[in-house]
């Protein structure tokens, strides 16, 4: 198996990247905006191009690479596939970042 894509050299910050297969856990934040746990204790905020409304009520998600690779290290390299009723609603992913475990507390149980 081959390990994620080379990063580019200089003072840009080190991608994280992350295999679809290990997404564990997944949150929707708002209609265009989800949170995913990989592994134990790694959380990312996927952020989708224009509105995924079905995404925010489904309790079950797929995550899939596009363009042929495995890893996940930045926007269009997945897009989330939700149940629908008429057919799966697929929405791509257009950025991905980090974050702590507290964002993805919050976003889980959100303070209105």
């Amino acid at each position: 198996m081959q390990g994620p894509p080379a990063q580019a050299a200089g003072p840009t910050p080190a991608r994280q990247c992350f295999l679809a297969r290990q997404v564990n856990g997944y949150s929707p934040v708002s209609d265009d905006v989800v949170d995913v746990q990989v592994g134990a204790n790694h959380y990312y905020r996927l952020e989708l191009s224009g509105a995924c409304p079905n995404a925010e009520w489904s309790h079950r998600v797929a995550l899939r690479t596009t363009g042929g690779g495995s890893w996940i290290c930045q926007g269009l390299d997945a897009e989330i596939i939700v149940p629908d009723p008429s057919g799966a609603q697929r929405c791509l992913v257009t950025d991905i970042k980090p974050i702590t475990k507290a964002d993805w507390i919050a976003g889980r149980h959100p303070h209105k």
